[in-house]
This record gives C-alpha cells, structure tokens and sequence, in this order.
C-alpha cells in the first residue's frame, strides 16, 4: 500500500510530492495536465503586495522558506528554474514617492524594500519620478520545473498520465482505492479543477483568469524585473513576459482579443521600443474568495484531503502550503485557521 495518492501536477500537487519524497514516503501522482495556471504564471516572486503597499500574512517565513527548498530540489534533478531578481516599482508622482517612503519605515516592509528612489537609465521606460526597488525577490520559471519534476516522477515509475475518474475512488476507514491503487490518503490539488470535485466542489473557489504575452524587444535591455500596472520580466534572449490581466466571468483558458489589446495598450504606456509578440497565454488562477488558501481534510473522510487555492502567490505559498498539510497528516497537527478549509463550515 502506498502512502500518498496526489492529484494534479501543478505547482501545488508537486511540492506536496516532494515533502513525501523528503520524508521517505511512497506516492502516486496522476495528471492530465488540464489545468495550466501554474505554466503560464508570470512566475514572480514577491512578499510585498505592491498596491497596498504592506507585507502578505506570513510572507517574510514563506520567503525564508522557499529558497531553499527550491535549491534542494534544482541541485536534486541537476536543472536550474529558480532565479534571484530585483523588482522595480515605478512611481507616477510625488505622492507615490512619499507612500514609498513612509511604508519603508515599517520595520517588516524594511527588509525588502530598497531605502531610496532609484533612477536607472533604462533608455525605452521612461520613469520621471523613478522606481521604488524591491530586493529577497525574483522568478520562478515554470514550466522547467514541472517539467523537470514530472520527468523525474516518470522515470521512478510515480506519474499516471491521464483524468481522474471520481466514481473509481472508493474511501473506507483507513484507506483509499483508486483503479486497484491503495493509499493510506489522497490528495487533490487540482486548481481550478476542483469544480468537478464531488469532495471538495462546495469550497468557494472562484478562479481568476489570467493572460500574458511573451515579447521580443532587443532594444529593452532590462535586467530587473518592472512593476508599473503590468509587469514586464525578462527571461533572457532579449524575452520578456507581460502581465497579466484579470478576468472573473470568462472561465475558459483560451486567450482573447480582449486581453491581448489590454496588454498592448499598458505595455505601450510603458515602453517606447518597438517589440513582436512571440505567444500569448491564458490560464485560471485558482483563486478563493477570501485570498487565502483552500488546505484541510474532508469533514467526514478522514483520509481525503485538500491542498489549493494559491492564486497568484503558487511560487510562494506551494512549498509551506504543503508542509502545513503534509504536517497535520502526518504529525496530526491542526492546520493553520488562516488556511484551513474549516473556516467555510
């Protein structure tokens, strides 16, 4: 009998994978790779929430936490995804440099926010008033990750390609079955999938759509990461990402017209270059309606649990995220109130 059955193969299903990897644990993963938020996210990594200006719950430990864990894994498969980079607030007016200011002097915000007005000289972004600059930030990319941890789960013989049939789980008192596989638990981290989930479709989980661009300009030559409405990241070869947009009605992962003019038109606020766009993404964010995440088990199988609901931190909150379940499973501690799926019950 295995220990785990994990659902989904995003970033959350992934880095609960690597927790059982970590504690010898035995695990099945199983995927149909229908939900693709984690792929196309702009993969920044950030504790600062930009707008308001203040530090998200428990961000400074997530910091802390997930370098590491991510090194561990990228020296493990012999890969690189995980990449230190400063993101550059630019300010629109004197307001927003005094705002800058004052927030820097809260003692947590201190730590990653620069203690003065940068004025680079990036040639084709404009910034009169300059740029408020963040440091402990960076970029994740994605799609190296999960390709690289998915293989790896391949080759040991851990991955099941394919949709997960919910009328083949039967759940009994001590364990799972699933198409002949036992597990002691099974865990759905499925994103925006959870909506089919006869378990867990009664969590409000809304799901954001996302679009981005990925652009060549060679003129840009930015080397750090902006923040200015959209964000423009580079990703090296003269690549940048540009995003993202945020859609509550449209729930389908096709990109639009829509978001593509969208875009264009704030990029072209920014920039004075000329550029091409080389792919236009979409995605669903699984996101909640409270901004916190959905983690937790089944109020009456014991052995069903959840982990999801990252939104647009999953680089951030999926390594402490997974601990914090993989924790109260296995040392049967209670999950943090501020996550716990018991707060919508």
């Amino acid at each position: 009998m295995k220990d785990y059955i994990i659902v989904g193969a995003g970033l959350a299903g992934l880095c609960f994978a690597e927790h059982c990897h970590r504690a010898g644990r035995s695990f099945t993963v199983i995927s149909n790779r229908s939900q693709n938020s984690s792929r196309v996210a702009g993969g920044l990594y950030n504790p600062v929430i930009l707008k308001r200006l203040k530090l998200a719950t428990y961000a400074a430990e997530h910091s802390d936490y997930i370098a590491p864990f991510y090194a561990a894994i990228e020296e493990r498969l012999g890969t690189s995804f995980f990449h230190s980079l400063s993101i550059y607030r630019k300010l629109f007016s004197v307001e927003e440099q005094n705002a800058w200011f004052e927030a820097m002097d809260r003692p947590r915000l201190s730590q990653f926010m620069m203690p003065e007005i940068l004025h680079p000289k990036f040639e084709y972004l404009p910034a009169p008033f300059g740029f408020g600059a963040l440091q402990h930030t960076g970029w994740m990319d994605t799609t190296a990750f999960l390709d690289a941890y998915s293989d790896s789960l391949r080759a040991a013989d851990r991955f099941i390609e394919g949709s997960f049939a919910y009328d083949d789980l039967q759940v009994n008192d001590d364990h799972v079955n699933y198409q002949g596989i036992e597990a002691r638990h099974i865990i759905f981290a499925e994103g925006f999938g959870i909506r089919q989930n006869p378990y867990f479709h009664h969590l409000p989980l809304d799901g954001t759509k996302g679009e981005l661009l990925i652009i060549r300009a060679p003129q840009l030559k930015l080397d750090v990461a902006v923040n200015a409405g959209v964000f423009i990241l580079p990703i090296g070869n003269d690549l940048y990402k540009v995003g993202a947009t945020y859609e509550w009605e449209d729930k389908t992962s096709l990109p639009t017209e829509s978001g593509l003019a969208e875009l264009t038109h704030k990029l072209e606020q920014l920039i004075t270059c000329e550029y091409d766009v080389v792919e236009h993404l979409a995605g669903i964010r699984p996101t909640v309606k409270d901004r916190k995440p959905l983690v937790g088990s089944h109020r009456h199988y014991k052995n069903v649990h959840i982990l999801n609901g990252l939104g647009t931190r999953g680089i951030l909150l999926g390594p402490p995220m997974a601990r914090e379940l993989f924790e109260s499973i296995e040392k049967q501690r209670e999950v943090d109130p501020f996550v716990n799926i018991r707060r919508f019950e």
